[in-house]
């Protein structure tokens, strides 16, 4: 069963509810949001802004899906830059009830493969916090090298914190 497909904008009223039922969840993980971003609305701008980042060739936004289908998170590689570097950033999330059950590794696995067929990029970057070991397992068993530490990387929960770097690059053999 695929684990993901092209975010759309009939998704956004499941991405609201997935986020307001996830809020406290995520909180730790992610930027800090304002209360906006949980609405339909909020959800609208932000896959609307996805979608023209999209067609613009700057992010390939993906939900991920459950065994039913259902929407249960979001993957996406986003910062992508062509000419020499031909690399991008990838992020991703899973709702709380559907954590540890692989469907994030499966996502990380089918974006990649995108990221390295479709898009025909060279390399993936990604970077958890240096407490998120779930997250870092997910990509070391997508085959991600933990490549450094980025001290006050991302402003996360409201504050500037270091994460770990991982990358894995397209093998040209």
């Amino acid at each position: 069963m695929t684990a993901t497909r092209l975010l759309s904008l009939d998704d956004v009223p499941a991405l609201a509810e997935l986020y307001r039922d996830n809020r406290d969840f995520l909180a730790p993980w992610e930027p800090a949001r304002d209360a906006a971003f949980y609405s339909v609305e909020g959800q609208r701008a932000a896959v609307e802004g996805s979608l023209t980042r999209y067609k613009q060739g700057l992010s390939h936004p993906r939900v991920i899906l459950n065994e039913s289908g259902a929407v249960v998170g979001r993957v996406n590689l986003s910062e992508i830059v062509r000419g020499a570097f031909q690399s991008c950033s990838l992020g991703y999330w899973v709702s709380a009830g559907d954590n540890g059950r692989g469907l994030a590794t499966a996502a990380v696995r089918e974006t990649v493969a995108a990221a390295f067929g479709e898009l025909r990029l060279h390399r993936v970057q990604a970077a958890t916090l240096l407490h998120n070991v779930r997250s870092q397992r997910v990509l070391e068993r997508n085959g991600f090298i933990r490549i450094g530490m980025a001290p006050e990387y991302l402003n996360i929960a409201g504050r500037w914190q270091d994460h770990f770097l991982f990358h894995v690059v397209a093998r040209t053999a």
